[in-house]
């Protein structure tokens, strides 16, 4: 089940775009006091603290790291003294080992930061890693693992991901308007170091300044394609994207990189062009603010471990009246329970939602319209696997595919009984995990 689910049709819901920041440019915020930067930002393993408590740090001096290859260093994102080293709850709900620093704000650029030297894909594959980035798509997936892929396909195509398909996010869109130089510099060094011959951009029929500004200055190159997608989420998904771009499918079980393709964020591979210029590090983040308990939305870049609160209060967020503060879309995103929480890599926006706007509508039974199925973008049977999480029925879970499930949310979305599938979705495969260890 899954396998062949692009072949007919593409499924997805469609959701209100409410992209309020389109037209407004990033704006740098980086006036905090103080700097909390948790030394887990990335899928893999937990890094270790580089400093210690008093010492001062530049802007881009490697403070964590940690010796598996399945992790991504952290770096300082402002100058200042280490006040505190502590652990703190992330987003995620973990506790994770925190270094906080100081801020003078003078942002004073470390010895460290020099311009990589770049001779061989090994050499390439070595200043990723270097440069702390992570999937900037939300996943938080080490770029340099992506990237090193040891399997029998060669990786002949890569999809340049700008769908930006979640709603009020728009800052990857003003990624590909104000940073296209370094998006096409980044994305001529994967080509090169990885021998990639063909690229496609795959990006949503609602954006078409950037459609047409990317078709510009590719126009001389048959190797670049620039495919308008349908306004359809979740088209940002991995298999969505690729099938979309490229007509080819991803069957259950394989990797992208088993059928020759790549996928990279847009905003990842503007990073990695600015980054092999002035070797400069993930350091800061370009972040969209937005929500109906926001009276000032804005496209901004705050450094990372700049703390939630203080960037509402920048956008002028009513804070009375606050229910919710997601870090990410509405669709996807994660609720914050604690406002002073940082912002980390893989965080793309920051929306404030009123009680409006976050009313639970009241939970009833089932009517088996079928509705979740005609929008599951992976031809799943959300209602079948809720109803086999509540049994903990582990064969059934398994039978129906649970491990396929994207999380992107359309189930629950689309559900006219209000019916938690999505979350449940996700208790689901935490069973799982747990009965298999």
């Amino acid at each position: 089940m899954g396998i062949y689910f692009f072949k007919k049709i593409q499924k997805g819901a469609h959701v209100p775009h409410m992209k309020n920041t389109e037209d407004m440019s990033f704006v740098r915020l980086d006036k905090f006091s103080e700097i909390k930067i948790p030394m887990r930002q990335h899928m893999g393993s937990v890094c270790k603290p580089l400093v210690k408590i008093g010492d001062y740090v530049k802007l881009g001096q490697k403070i964590g790291d940690s010796e598996s290859n399945f992790s991504a260093p952290i770096h300082a994102s402002c100058s200042g003294t280490v006040k505190k080293i502590d652990n703190i709850k992330t987003v995620s709900g973990e506790m994770i080992q925190t270094v906080i620093i100081e801020n003078d704000e003078k942002y004073e650029i470390s010895e460290e930061v020099k311009i990589p030297q770049i001779n061989n894909k090994e050499d390439f594959i070595k200043a990723i890693r270097e440069s702390g980035i992570v999937g900037l798509g939300g996943a938080g997936f080490p770029t340099h693992v992506k990237l090193d892929y040891k399997g029998n396909s060669k990786i002949e195509k890569l999809v340049v991901n700008c769908a930006e398909c979640e709603p009020y996010i728009t800052s990857d869109y003003r990624e590909c308007i104000e940073d296209t130089d370094n998006i096409l510099y980044g994305i001529e060094c994967v080509k090169k170091y990885l021998g990639i011959s063909k690229v496609y951009f795959g990006i949503e029929s609602n954006k078409p300044k950037a459609i047409k500004l990317l078709k510009t200055l590719t126009k001389d190159d048959d190797n670049f394609n620039v495919i308008t997608l349908k306004s359809l989420y979740p088209q940002g998904a991995e298999k969505t994207i690729i099938y979309a771009t490229t007509g080819i499918v991803v069957e259950s079980g394989k990797l992208p990189a088993d059928c020759g393709v790549l996928v990279m964020n847009v905003s990842t591979l503007g990073f990695i062009g600015n980054y092999i210029k002035t070797g400069m590090p993930l350091v800061e983040r370009k972040i969209t603010v937005d929500g109906d308990a926001i009276n000032k939305p804005n496209n901004l870049i705050v450094p990372i471990g700049a703390p939630i609160n203080e960037i509402l209060d920048y956008c002028e967020c009513k804070n009375d009246l606050v229910k919710k503060v997601l870090m990410g879309g509405p669709m996807m995103g994660i609720s914050v329970a604690d406002i002073t929480t940082p912002v980390i890599k893989n965080n793309n926006a920051i929306l404030a939602f009123t009680e409006k706007m976050c009313k639970k509508e009241e939970v009833s039974s089932c009517i088996k319209c079928g509705k979740c199925i005609s929008v599951c973008p992976m031809n799943l049977m959300p209602a079948g696997l809720e109803k086999a999480y509540d049994k903990k029925d582990f064969e059934k879970l398994n039978d129906l595919a649970i491990n396929l499930c994207i999380n992107c949310g359309c189930c629950s979305y689309i559900c006219p009984a209000n019916r938690p599938l999505a979350q449940k979705n996700q208790l689901a495969k935490t069973l799982l995990r747990n009965k298999n260890k």
